[in-house]
């Protein structure tokens, strides 16, 4: 019987191209700590809750967008996946603080009685423009002239006067929009006035800012009151 001979050929270890893309990707550059933020979850929403940060901290004359990446805790490149410009995430700032403003004052200005409605809106205008100072003037600040430049931000900012122009119409259906004008004037002029500390140290006597702003407001959208 003859024999067979087996020729045993010794195996060379096959290249493991996941593992080897791994080692590669490991000591590249392009996955250092400045491109790693990529891939951190929702990025722009994240950049624009540390723009809020900032702003609150710095105001708008000392927001940039490096300084809202370091917040975010993302590379300094990464806000231009999101925003062209300062400008552009500023914008897009601002447009979150109207569509807040909208939310608060449908949801909360409740009142069956039209006249209340506006009081209310009134009130919760001042109370969210002293509550994020900032922000508001950011909202009102060069941006909303060049709202055109940035239309998510001029429908947002126009929905939010829309709420006040709704409620001014349905009390007074022939001057609502004028009413409404007068209202939005009076609640910003008043806002404005109490962060700038405008009646610290008046020669008489003021109630709390939120008893003020009623005060205020019946008498300058209802006239005075009647005893």
């Amino acid at each position: 019987m003859k024999s067979v001979k087996t020729v045993s050929s010794a195996r060379q270890p096959t290249p493991n191209p996941s593992r080897a893309g791994s080692a590669s990707k490991a000591g590249s550059p392009a996955l250092d700590a400045e491109s790693r933020p990529y891939h951190h979850g929702n990025l722009r929403e994240s950049l624009l809750e540390a723009a809020d940060t900032v702003l609150a901290r710095e105001g708008t004359l000392g927001i940039t967008l490096r300084e809202v990446a370091k917040q975010a805790g993302v590379s300094h490149a990464a806000p231009y996946h999101h925003f062209a410009s300062l400008d552009d995430m500023l914008a897009a700032v601002a447009e979150r603080g109207f569509v807040r403003l909208r939310e608060t004052m449908a949801k909360s200005a409740q009142a069956a009685d039209t006249g209340e409605r506006l009081l209310q809106i009134a009130d919760i205008y001042v109370s969210c423009a002293r509550a994020n100072p900032a922000q508001f003037r950011l909202m009102f600040g060069p941006l909303l002239a060049r709202k055109q430049e940035f239309p998510p931000l001029k429908v947002a900012a126009e929905s939010a006067f829309g709420v006040v122009r709704v409620a001014a119409c349905a009390h007074d259906p022939k001057g609502g929009p004028e009413l409404a004008l007068l209202c939005w004037s009076f609640a910003h002029g008043l806002s404005n006035l109490l962060i700038d500390g405008a009646f610290d140290g008046l020669p008489m006597e003021l109630p709390a800012a939120s008893v003020l702003t009623r005060q205020l407001a019946q008498r300058a959208l209802m006239g005075p009151s009647v005893a």
